[in-house]
């Protein structure tokens, strides 16, 4: 396989000065000598000028003769090359490319949509030139194969209720997703002479036919950790409040009265609603 060959042509500056020298010297010669044979001079400068390329900055012109690679400028510039080559315009600018969201399946079958942002740019003219067919749709094309082929590597979330405790999520583990999608995204187009400035998840979300379910599976999960953290708390207080009353001596409860103490105090302080309190104005008994 042939690799990128860099070259720099002739100054374009001077061939423009001879390209005018002999256009507009043959011509006035001609009229002056009234010779036709200095249509020739004409006819040269005319074969002269299909030779001039300029290359912009981050720009390259890739040369072939007659279907033989001769090289690639890269350095910006005016040039002269020979006429008779074919003047292939390749940018070096980094790209982005945001793909289309694409509905697949996680690490545990679950449909997600997902797409990815992609920052690249040509690095080997050559490859992208003659290695593949368009360089361009084969970036879209193999983009999309690698983000199907990680979202099937990774579970979309943690589900460690139900025995799935994953290091590594779709959702959670960012750096760790991006850095496997650009290396994946590296190897495929490398074959292409492409390169991998960054790529990342641009959008992830369930799919919508289990959106609904999911995110009340999830809602569930928060109330569920929220409910054991309130409890957690009340059992905290009211053992202290126990511990309290026992140790200043302010009242002495029998265990009945301590079993409906902590009932009570369990239910304010586990309750959804504000509790509405009842004075007792009779005695404990009553």
């Amino acid at each position: 396989m042939k690799e990128e060959k860099i070259i720099v042509p002739a100054n374009g500056y001077l061939m423009l000065l001879v390209f005018l020298i002999l256009f507009f010297g043959s011509i006035a010669v001609m009229i002056m000598m009234k010779n036709p044979i200095f249509i020739l001079g004409i006819i040269i400068a005319i074969f002269i000028a299909p030779g001039f390329i300029m290359v912009q900055p981050n720009g390259s012109r890739v040369l072939l003769l007659f279907g033989k690679y001769i090289g690639t400028v890269k350095k910006n510039g005016f040039y002269w090359v020979n006429p008779f080559y074919t003047k292939k315009k390749i940018s070096l600018r980094a790209r982005n490319f945001d793909s289309e969201r694409l509905k697949v399946n996680d690490k545990l079958g679950n449909p997600i949509m997902i797409s990815t942002i992609l920052v690249w740019r040509v690095q080997n003219t050559y490859k992208a030139a003659f290695d593949v067919d368009v360089y361009e749709n084969f970036v879209r094309v193999q983009t999309d194969a690698a983000v199907r082929k990680l979202a099937s590597m990774y579970p979309y979330d943690n589900f460690a209720d139900e025995g799935v405790d994953e290091d590594i999520t779709l959702r959670s583990s960012v750096n760790e997703v991006s850095n496997a999608l650009e290396k994946e995204i590296d190897e495929r187009l490398s074959i292409a002479g492409i390169e991998v400035l960054e790529a990342r998840i641009g959008y992830l979300a369930y799919a919508q036919e289990i959106a609904n379910a999911m995110l009340k599976r999830q809602q569930a999960t928060a109330i569920v950790a929220a409910r054991h953290k309130i409890v957690e708390g009340a059992v905290s207080m009211v053992e202290m409040a126990l511990d309290e009353l026992g140790k200043k001596q302010i009242v002495d409860l029998d265990e009945e009265r301590k079993a409906a103490m902590v009932s009570n105090l369990m239910v304010i302080l586990c309750g959804d609603k504000d509790a509405s309190p009842v004075l007792n104005t009779g005695t404990l008994n009553h």
